[in-house]
């Protein structure tokens, strides 16, 4: 039998295969309200398995304000209605720190939310879907994958003195890029995984989506198995000699500490490129960086000292079981000693829906995991993404250090070509004979495209309520001047970030003929075939685009037309194409009676 990637064996199934499979579990969180109204348009009558269903409210936890409130009490409502017994309130936790409860070695783990890929860390399948696919599972219990192709790291040695989970995971990003690894399945492997805690590997896996991966995932070994408590997991792992699109090795021992540098992901520097930048507000906690280890280490740096006056230090425990760890081993009292403000376990200023939003002209240090323009709640602020140390470091001195308290001289270089946003100043308009020209933009992400602090206060149910808001983040006048028929040509990664899909609603209901793109991140493919917005992979085609020329698509026999040129793609499959030409999944499974 021919050897087998982790996923080839999860799937049963070869890369590129298509498979229909039942996930073990399905996360949702305080998008759980709009699900449900998609699911009951869907006409279904009853939750298909409720055992798969993990409902958690943390993302505006405690709610903002009163329609929030009241999407809580629905979602409350819901869980009682149904019988859903993994449910955590607000308060308790963020999901993906409370998925360790549940997930276990050989799972398949499906959420709405990009970063369910954190899962990976307990040898499960974990990968991020829409709200609309969460309520077709809802309906049918299943949902299609396709197998990805796998990239092999191999980790040697050990991490040095004050460089982190965090900083590895930069490294790797640095690489590969943040479409690097699109639709990929990442697999950690090398004696030096087992120098990495569960915590340090939930670190990485949380990343993966930051590089456009499908998932990551880490062997089932003596490490994880104490953790759980439980040895009768034997999980799954690729077999020797399988094949992999990539491989690349990295030595721990090397590594030194970094940071993302606003406003991508993968703008890598070294801290010795950027010290001395100066800080106003630093943040600890999300689901990449909350847990007690990540507490821990920030204690030790502000214990017996005080972050610069005038400075704001956001400390944020992933779960109410950390935060009452910290609270037993005196970690909190250190930190509100040094000046620091501890919030309760929730997303908050992550994705700028809670308390914590940068003011204007503000230098962000965090622990998160992205740092798009508007992704705390203000494009007028700038973030750098780091480890718990190195932000603990800055809090004290009010500019970005060295947390190995010596003056390194790193410099990170990478082979990746560079690639990184442009921006289009206002009122510039890129609409010509119906096309808007996006094709000089790469990493065009999901709060650009509709912003995170809208999320919970204008339902993906509600088509007519986004499309005013539709592309603000970077285009003002996409909005008040796409109209129905319209075709989008964009650059690399397009719709990168968070798996939201009020972008792709709000362009389906417009009546967008086609979105046609160098390439594109995976979760905001899926949106689109759910939503009925047709997207075309061609990177030819839009090369071959110039400024005025016509754009013509017959998506029958797979031709696009770009000016006086005729280039071919390959059609959908026909379930797939099905869905498109029913509008959505949401019409689909309605007609089928499924």
């Amino acid at each position: 039998m021919k050897q087998r990637t982790f996923v080839e064996k999860i799937f049963d199934a070869p890369a590129g295969a298509i498979v229909f499979k039942k996930p073990d579990i399905v996360l949702t969180h305080d998008n759980t309200a709009s699900i449900y109204k998609t699911f009951m348009k869907m006409g279904a009558a009853k939750i298909n398995d409720p055992e798969q269903l993990l409902v958690v409210l943390d993302h505006n936890a405690p709610p903002t304000n009163a329609k929030l409130a009241t999407q809580y009490e629905e979602i409350r409502q819901f869980v009682r209605d149904n019988g859903i017994k993994k449910f955590y309130d607000a308060g308790r936790g963020i999901c993906h720190q409370l998925m360790s409860y549940h997930a276990r070695p050989g799972m398949i783990v499906v959420g709405s939310d990009s970063h369910t890929c954190t899962a990976g860390a307990f040898n499960a399948m974990a990968a991020g879907i829409d709200r609309t696919e969460s309520a077709g599972i809802w309906t049918r219990g299943e949902t299609w994958f396709r197998v990805p192709g796998s990239i092999k790291i191999t980790l040697e040695g050990k991490l040095p003195d004050n460089v982190y989970a965090k900083d590895l995971s930069l490294y790797i990003i640095g690489i590969l890029g943040t479409a690097g690894a699109n639709y990929m399945s990442v697999e950690y492997h090398g004696e030096g995984v087992k120098s990495l805690s569960v915590s340090d590997r939930m670190t990485i896996a949380n990343l993966a989506s930051e590089m456009g991966a499908k998932n990551a995932v880490f062997p089932a070994d003596e490490v994880l198995l104490k953790f759980m408590g439980e040895d009768k997991y034997k999980g799954v792992w690729a077999d020797e000699g399988a094949y992999y699109e990539k491989e690349m090795t990295i030595n721990l021992s090397e590594l030194y500490p970094l940071v993302a540098a606003p406003h991508n992901v993968d703008n890598i520097k070294s801290i010795s490129e950027v010290k001395g930048t100066q800080i106003h507000q630093g943040l600890i906690g999300t689901c990449t960086n909350g847990r007690i280890e990540d507490i821990r280490v920030a204690a030790s740096v502000l214990e017996g000292k005080k972050i610069k006056e005038g400075l704001q230090l956001l400390i944020i425990p992933a779960s109410r079981e950390i935060y009452l760890q910290a609270i037993e081993e005196g970690l909190i009292t250190i930190l509100l000693n040094a000046g620091a403000n501890v919030l309760g376990p929730s997303c908050g200023p992550c994705l700028g829906t809670g308390q914590g939003i940068p003011a204007d002209g503000y230098t962000v240090i965090s622990t998160a995991n992205r740092n798009f323009p508007g992704r705390m709640g203000n494009k007028n602020a700038e973030i750098y993404l780091a480890s718990p140390a190195s932000v603990a470091h800055a809090a004290l001195k009010g500019e970005i250090t060295d947390p190995r308290g010596s003056e390194g001289n790193e410099k990170f270089v990478s082979d990746r070509p560079e690639a990184g946003l442009m921006e289009i100043k206002e009122g510039e308009n890129r609409k010509v004979k119906g096309v808007w020209n996006y094709s000089d933009i790469n990493n065009l992400n999901t709060d650009q495209m509709f912003a995170g602090n809208l999320t919970y206060n204008i339902l993906s149910s509600d088509p007519e309520a986004i499309i005013p808001h539709l592309f603000e983040g970077f285009d003002a006048g996409f909005s008040r001047n796409a109209s129905e028929g319209d075709i989008i040509m964009a650059g690399d990664n397009f719709g990168c970030g968070s798996s939201r899909e009020h972008p792709a609603v709000g362009l389906a209901h417009l009546g967008v003929k086609a979105v046609i793109v160098k390439s594109v991140n995976r979760i905001f493919y899926r949106s689109s075939i759910n939503q009925g917005l047709p997207l075309i992979v061609l990177p030819e085609a839009v090369e071959a685009y110039r400024e005025g020329d016509e754009v013509d698509i017959d998506f029958s026999i797979g031709v696009v037309r770009v000016g006086d040129r005729t280039i071919n793609f390959e059609p959908l499959p026909d379930k797939l194409n099905a869905i498109i030409q029913q509008k959505g999944l949401v019409n689909w499974i309605k007609k089928n009676n499924i």
